[in-house]
Formats: structure tokens, sequence, C-alpha cells
């Protein structure tokens, strides 16, 4: 900026920087207050605020507001079409008051709940793809100059950048829930697979997963054995289906549990996101000694997630099958998972799991 009277000179690195940083962050409150604290030092201002569209689109709603009052301010909603923030989130203009004493849209309610006193403010309407997303502006000029037509473009740039990361990490949320609720779906399924499964995917992904905690398990390998606790059973959908059997490849005379094995195997292949798991799913029902399927991998040759849901998913069939519950349940698994320690069961992993089982007495009660 050359013009003095406008805001400060800045790094064009910090804002480079900035720019990139909307792909690294994905805390997008701090993303926000970054760009408040940017567009504060850059217009030389006291302080900012960046005010979202409410899901009616009736109300801003303050996201950020900085200042030594801005706390005070996240209550607060400002109705479009009513003030300075609102007469922009309506018109979608941009606004700026040298005097905010000489312009009747001031809402002053404002500063008596905050305690802050507004001279002058510049607002900018955030705009994504032709659509409102809310307002940001900066207040009080430090030096009392006026602000000015670059001022006028940097925060409008700014609020360009708030704009796609408020975008970008509400898209991220979309996609999250629809995932979210494709898993409950698959999961339902294969609960109506068979007669026994119910709660059997959800129950086998829970007690797999505070398990693989205890055992200091992070993600990524957290989240797979999450996926392969929820999908594993997903091949006796598979078995119903004709065309699927018939591509399998499976010889005459393969047992039903080597069968579905191989078909969850098959219908999750070539997910990306499943990728991870795959190796859990195809090797949960190997047994430490070797005599498992399908591969008779033994001990530590089988992965150790794998070894997890070996142990989870029998202790659950005991509850499928003999119809048990509380005390009854847990103790029966306990049994289980003893009388398979060192044959079906990695004898490492069968201690852990029931000590987990006598520490959590609701641990079935999903």
């Amino acid at each position: 900026m050359t013009d003095k009277s406008c805001g400060k000179n800045f790094n064009a690195l910090e804002l480079l920087d900035l720019a990139c940083n909307l792909h690294s962050i994905m805390d997008l409150d701090f993303l926000l207050q970054k760009i408040g604290y940017y567009a504060e030092e850059i217009l030389n201002c006291e302080a900012s605020s960046i005010m979202l569209l409410d899901e009616k689109k009736e109300n801003l709603l303050f996201k950020i507001a900085t200042g030594a009052k801005g706390g005070a301010l996240k209550k607060m909603r400002v109705p479009v079409g009513e003030g300075i923030a609102g007469w922009v989130a309506r018109e979608r203009k941009d606004v700026v008051v040298n005097d905010t004493r000489q312009d009747p849209r001031f809402a002053a309610q404002f500063d008596k709940a905050s305690g802050f006193i507004t001279r002058q403010l510049l607002a900018v309407p955030m705009l994504n793809k032709g659509e409102l997303i809310g307002v940001a502006e900066v207040l009080n000029r430090r030096d009392n100059s006026p602000f000015c037509p670059e001022d006028v473009q940097m925060l409008n740039s700014l609020a360009g950048l708030a704009s796609v990361a408020i975008s970008n990490t509400r898209l991220i949320q979309e996609q999250k829930n629809f995932f979210s609720h494709v898993l409950e779906i698959m999961a339902a399924s294969i609960e109506v697979a068979s007669p026994h499964m119910q709660a059997h995917p959800t129950h086998c992904a829970y007690l797999a997963c505070a398990l693989a905690k205890r055992f200091g398990m992070v993600d990524p390998d957290y989240r797979n054995i999450y996926y392969a606790g929820l999908l594993h059973d997903i091949g006796y959908i598979g078995m119903k289906n004709e065309r699927l059997l018939s591509e399998s490849g499976l010889v005459a005379g393969t047992s039903p549990e080597q069968i579905y094995v191989t078909m969850s195997i098959r219908m999750l292949d070539g997910i990306h996101i499943f990728q991870g798991a795959m190796p859990i799913v195809r090797h949960h029902r190997e047994n430490f000694d070797g005599t498992g399927f399908p591969d008779g991998l033994k001990g530590g040759a089988i992965p150790f997630a794998a070894r997890i849901l070996r142990l989870v998913d029998a202790v659950e069939e005991i509850r499928m099958h003999k119809k048990l519950s509380g005390d009854a349940l847990r103790e029966a698994a306990i049994a289980g998972a003893q009388n398979g320690a060192g044959t079906l069961f990695d004898p490492e992993i069968v201690p852990v799991f029931i000590e987990m089982l006598k520490e959590q007495d609701q641990i079935w009660e999903l």
C-alpha cells in the first residue's frame, strides 16, 4: 500500500501462508481467528468480527469477535437487514462508515452490550459461488484515519479466504455425515443377513476399538480396526447374491465360514477408504496356532488387529448364540477367552481383554 492514510504495510508472505493454511488447518475457529488477526494488523484496527448466516438465513451469528470486549458479542445475533452488518448481508454490498454517529443504520445496542465503543467500521459480505455465508468487519482504525478503497479491497480478500475455509469445512462435515450414514446402513444390512446378527457389527467394532486403545493403538490403525469390526461380516450379504457367488471362484466343498470371509474381502475390495482394514477382515478367522483360515497364518504372522478382532468376534458369538447378558455373559466371555488362549487367541491379548471386561460392567450395553 502506498497511501499512508490506508492500513499498515504487510508481509505478502504472511498472506500466502494464510492461504496455504486453508488446506492444512482443520480447526475452523483457529483459522478464522487467524484471519481476524491479519485483518486487524493489516488494516490497523482495534477489533474484527466474522458473522455467519444461520440455517434459516434470518440472522447473523458472531463466529469470531476479537478485541477486549469481543466475548460478549458471541451470544448475540444480528437480524438480516438490521444494523450495518445486517444491511450488508441483505444488500450484499460493502460498507465504509468513518463516523458511526452519522450513520442511521448503526445499531448502538451491540456497543451497550459489549462495552466497546465503535467509532468507525468497514464491513463486507462473505460470498462463495454467489451464496452469502456471512459478514466480515473491522472496527476503529488505531490512528483514527479514514478507511480507503484499498482497505475495502484487502478486507474483501481476507473475507474470501474465510468464505473458502468455511465452505471447505462444511463440505467435509457433509461428507463425514454421509459416510457415517452409509456405514450405519451397511451395518444394519449385515444384521438382517442372519437371524443371530442383531447388534453384532456395532458390538464388534466397539469391543475391538476398546481393546485396541488399551494397547495404545492410534489412527490410522485405530480407524481401520473400527471399519473391520463393523464390516467384517458383510460377506453374509454377498452369500445371498448368486452372481457374486458365481464370480467368487470358490471351489466346491468350501465351508460357509470360509465363503463369507472370501465374500467380505471381495465386497470391500476396491473401496479406497477400507484398504487399511482389508488385512484385518481377511485374517480375522486365523487361529493363533495356525489352524484357522483362509491362509493358515500362525502367531505373529497374523496382523495384530486381526488377532484382536478374532477374540472379540468369538466372544460376541457367545452372546449371539447363547443369548446371554450381564454377569452371565461376562463370565462366559472370560471363560471362552481363557480356554482359547494360545490356540484360537493371542495369549498376550487375552488377559488384557479379561481385565477390560472386569473393569467395564456395561461394556455390552451400547
